[in-house]
């Protein structure tokens, strides 16, 4: 019983480093999850060329769609598909059918909350629509279509539970539907922002 002992107080010794650093590892991780979960906060990021932008050009040189949001510091592709995996590479146009920028109708478009990521630019960059609840009446988006640009201004801000599907209807009125989950989930609901064309 005494050796017992002795051998787990030598085990503890030869091993005193590791007992040491674990709480300091563990610290190290909270405060770099806080600086990824800070970065988000932050209106200022990579793309800061469009804080306080009124005219975003009129075709992307990639080809690729986009929709920008300058207020808060947003530029995020368009992508279409039948799975939500097609989330981690944009923002997904749902319910094609049911409207486009072209040819009117609910213009619908989903993207992640959050998402993390390794660094805070990834974050960000899987993050779309963090600050999507920020936006109010008034606030510019534009959207790169088809080589076309199409401004929208919000019209509303609103929360909906996860099960109302409503927001994804067909509608007669041109609009643009944008939406995302809470911050607690999306079993917990949806925030969504309604924006019609500029005049």
């Amino acid at each position: 019983m005494h050796y017992q002992y002795r051998g787990q107080k030598s085990f503890i010794k030869k091993h005193q480093w590791i007992l040491l650093l674990l709480p300091l590892l563990l610290i190290v991780a909270g405060a770099y999850l806080l600086i990824l979960l800070f970065s988000l906060r932050l209106q200022t990021t990579s793309l800061g060329f469009l804080v306080g932008a009124t005219k975003v050009q009129a075709t992307s040189p990639d080809g690729q769609d986009y929709i920008v949001i300058p207020k808060i510091n947003a530029k995020v592709a368009i992508v279409t598909g039948d799975s939500e995996a097609i989330l981690s590479k944009g923002a997904w146009h749902r319910f094609p059918e049911h409207g486009d920028p072209t040819k009117g109708g609910n213009f619908i478009v989903a993207a992640h909350r959050f998402y993390l990521g390794l660094t805070p630019q990834l974050t960000r960059a899987r993050s779309p629509f963090y600050n999507l609840d920020k936006l109010k009446p008034g606030d510019p988006i534009t959207v790169l279509y088809k080589g076309k640009t199409y401004t929208y201004h919000v019209t509303r801000s609103y929360s909906v539970a996860p099960t109302s599907t409503e927001i994804e209807d067909a509608s007669s009125d041109t609009k643009l539907t944008l939406y995302t989950c809470t911050l607690k989930g999306s079993a917990d609901g949806r925030v969504v922002v309604e924006a019609a064309p500029a005049n």
